[in-house]
């Protein structure tokens, strides 16, 4: 049986990635902060026994040493690093008003947190068939694109988290494992607000098909969810 780990799965796009995932099948570990507050998961996994609920804060080491540790002997297919934070939405963040704290805390979720999960699952992906870590990042991400002030906690994670994932390309290469860079779209959930252009089966649907069609060379490459190469 195929297998996916997801982060962040208690609502919005994590929560999507595991029904389509465990409709079709798949074995589905969905991982959250809280699993205790997470009702629409927790009735996910009634409804699908190959779906299991795990707690990952991925800004705590331990409990994602402890995951990888219930995984050590596991094959696992593909990684979602969908966990994410955005605090800063609407402007929040104008000159003489940036909260210093919730910026670090940004980096620590987008970026270390992608890293952490990554790292200690990476032998269990090697065991894989299909070997793929997605990184979800975002259009904001891009320097190229920034044609105004604001969002900078979330615009600057991104960027670090791509040229995270250009250097770590290079050594999980060597294991078999790709990495898909993917912008999800404007999705409507609690962190992209009412006004989104996609819902979140859209916008899974869309990424699983950059998935089904990766290939290793693709591996790195800064991906929209419709396929075409975001600027750097």
């Amino acid at each position: 049986m195929s297998s996916i780990l997801i982060t962040g799965s208690n609502r919005g796009i994590g929560l999507e990635w595991a029904r389509q995932y465990a409709e079709i099948g798949w074995r589905v570990y969905a991982t959250c902060r809280l699993p205790e507050q997470a009702d629409a998961l927790k009735q996910l996994a009634q409804q699908h026994t190959n779906l299991s609920v795990h707690r990952l804060d991925v800004t705590h080491p331990e409990e994602i040493l402890a995951l990888a540790g219930e995984l050590q002997t596991q094959a696992l297919d593909i990684l979602v690093n969908n966990a994410g934070v955005y605090f800063e939405r609407w402007g929040k963040d104008k000159l003489g008003g940036i909260d210093y704290a919730a910026w670090l805390h940004t980096y620590d979720v987008n970026v270390l947190g992608a890293m952490r999960v990554t790292e200690a699952l990476r032998t269990s992906l090697a065991r894989g068939k299909q070997r793929l870590v997605v990184m979800t990042t975002s259009h904001m991400g891009s320097i190229a694109d920034i044609a105004g002030p604001n969002d900078y906690a979330y615009r600057s994670s991104k960027a670090a988290l791509n040229a995270t994932v250009t250097g770590l390309v290079h050594e999980l290469r060597p294991l078999g494992i790709g990495i898909l860079l993917v912008h999800p779209g404007w999705v409507r959930t609690r962190m992209g607000g009412n006004s989104g252009r996609f819902t979140v089966s859209e916008s899974v649907n869309n990424m699983r098909e950059l998935v089904e069609n990766f290939k290793l060379r693709d591996s790195g490459r800064f991906y929209r969810y419709d396929g075409a190469i975001i600027p750097w």
